[in-house]
């Protein structure tokens, strides 16, 4: 994961760090650099937009680089290097943990799951329960999909697998009407949490936003989380902005993130959606959700 954009970080400090022992970069030389490093993550794949948010915070680091006498000219580079763009991933962060939110909060804890189809929010949800089981915490699933014909069936084979409580309405039923049953089955039995699907039509069809209103005004959600599949680059950003506007979205799962080799159309998400990511999909397994890390992720874009 991230080899194009590896390869491009690493060219760029190798030539800064070099150049830099003997002179101070010229700031033609600093502006030809950074042309290179943006083209480079646009060929691999990172959105325009992104990559000139990075050439745009390197060129002030370049620029105030003072190398000592005596040190290491490439570790300063790249200590200074990876500072900034830390600053960056860092606003992605979404401070709460959703274990200890479940734990805490009122019970059942209300999650609302949002996001077009294929974007792997069936097995997310389902990630999700076995996460909090895996806590100790009782989850029970809830298909609010009654547009999709095999939504309902897929969710309820993921619960049956984990052993967790399922309830599902009629095809062509009131979505809300379906999660309002759900809460008052976790209600009356004393469950932890509710995961609930919605339906998946494209971001761009008022019908589904309207429903997902009517959802989030009957059963008044804790929270709110955007299920979006890293590998579409610029239409998950515009899919973000898209439900934030119309129903508001507390934090961002980032799906298949295992699947994209280069590595820029995550990092494009991960810089431009301005919401906070909570879980990074990087598996097909119910174990293979993780926390999004920006240090980890650093490490991943510089190859450590």
């Amino acid at each position: 994961m991230f080899g194009k954009i590896k390869e491009a970080f690493k060219k760029l400090i190798d030539t800064v760090s070099e150049t830099i022992k003997y002179r101070t970069l010229s700031q033609e030389e600093i502006e030809g650099l950074l042309e290179e490093l943006e083209l480079k993550l646009v060929e691999a794949d990172v959105a325009v937009d992104a990559a000139e948010k990075i050439t745009n915070l390197l060129r002030s680091v370049f620029a105030e680089l003072k190398i000592p006498r005596i040190g290491d000219a490439r570790s300063v580079v790249m200590d200074a290097v990876k500072r900034k763009l830390l600053e960056i991933l860092k606003h992605g962060v979404f401070e709460k943990d959703l274990v200890e939110l479940v734990r805490e909060g009122r019970k059942p804890f209300k999650i609302v799951f949002m996001g077009v189809n294929g974007v792997g929010k069936t097995t997310t949800i389902a990630k999700t329960a076995f996460l909090l089981l895996n806590n100790g915490l009782k989850p029970v699933i809830v298909a609010a999909d009654t547009f999709r014909a095999a939504a309902q069936e897929q969710l309820k084979k993921h619960s049956e697998k984990l052993g967790v409580p399922f309830v599902g309405g009629k095809y062509g039923s009131d979505p809300a009407a379906v999660a309002y049953d759900g809460v008052r089955y976790a209600e009356k039995r004393g469950y932890d949490a509710v995961l609930i699907d919605t339906a998946g039509r494209m971001h761009v069809d008022s019908n589904l936003m309207d429903e997902l209103k009517k959802i989030v005004r009957v059963i008044k959600p804790d929270l709110k989380l955007l299920v979006l599949d890293a590998l579409t680059g610029n239409d998950a950003v515009e899919q973000a902005r898209a439900f934030h506007e119309n129903v508001g979205v507390d934090a961002v799962i980032l799906t298949k993130v295992d699947a994209d080799s280069r590595g820029g159309a995550a990092l494009s998400v991960i810089l431009s959606i301005d919401r906070p990511i909570i879980y990074l999909g990087v598996g097909q397994g119910y174990r293979d959700l993780i926390p999004y890390n920006p240090e980890l992720l650093l490490k991943l874009l510089f190859g450590e």
